[in-house]
């Protein structure tokens, strides 16, 4: 029963140091998977406000052309929905595109002013018949104060990116400092005791190799010459003698069996 408990106790330190070393492997393969959505999702923000700009203007190279030039009103309204539908993307969120509602209040303040010039470039240009009247200057402008925000909104994002990435980068170089000291303590608690408990195992069995091969044997063969030479004595007083001798022999033998017995017994503690 002793043994049964020590084996379930040495098996149960092996699962405890496999088991450490699976949990430290998914904790941080688990922050990197989550640094990399992270910074991904960053990514397409930049990318989408980048495209902002963009449109900004095209939606003013647009109003040119159809105000001055014969241009493409459609194009000049689907640049403008496009636009203003990716505005209120960037701000509410909007999850089939990968983009999370705005939590920095910094960015949102930029958002909130930036909605009045957006505002003034939607309803102004809105509604193509009435294109002749919106001011050129006024449009340039208010475009102008767009580009300048968005400027500000996509550095404040590439921020906030580069903010995530050393608090993640913090993270990690914790939980690699935490993985070597829990390596190093399992190293000196588990897998020291069990190394120097194999070593002295070994020198166990090497010892009750040695009683084998050497005072077993001895006295086996003893035995076995005196067995021989009992069978040739006819006088009684002198096989009464070799009797004695033959009894010390085995004597002898079940010290030895008893010692090896100890020995084998003390390996497995």
């Amino acid at each position: 029963m002793k043994t049964k408990k020590r084996s379930f106790k040495d098996f149960y330190k092996y699962y405890l140091l496999v088991f450490t070393v699976i949990l430290l492997t998914v904790i941080i393969q688990s922050v990197i998977q989550y640094s990399l959505k992270e910074q991904e999702g960053y990514s397409s923000l930049i990318n989408i406000s980048g495209k902002q700009r963009m449109l900004s203007q095209k939606v003013l190279a647009n109003f040119y052309e159809c105000r001055f030039l014969e241009g493409n009103y459609t194009a000049l309204k689907l640049a403008l929905d496009n636009l203003y539908e990716t505005h209120i993307d960037l701000q509410k969120g909007n999850l089939d595109i990968g983009i999370e509602p705005i939590a920095d209040q910094e960015v949102q303040s930029l958002f909130n002013e930036l909605n009045q010039h957006l505002d003034y470039i939607y309803s102004n240009l809105n509604d193509v018949d009435k294109l002749k009247e919106v001011s050129s200057s006024e449009l340039s402008t208010e475009v102008a104060s767009f580009l300048t925000l968005m400027d500000a909104i996509v550095n404040r994002f590439q921020e906030l990116a580069e903010e995530e990435i050393r608090t993640l980068m913090i993270i990690e170089m914790e939980l690699a400092f935490a993985t070597i000291v829990i390596v190093l303590l399992e190293v000196f608690f588990i897998v020291n005791p069990v190394i120097k408990k194999i070593t002295l195992q070994n020198k166990k069995l090497k010892e009750i190799s040695w009683y084998q091969t050497h005072a077993v044997t001895s006295h086996i063969k003893n035995i076995k010459e005196l067995q021989h030479v009992l069978k040739l004595e006819r006088k009684m007083e002198f096989k009464e003698e070799l009797i004695g001798c033959l009894m010390e022999e085995l004597d002898d033998l079940e010290g030895i069996s008893k010692d090896m017995v100890q020995t084998l017994e003390s390996t497995t503690t």
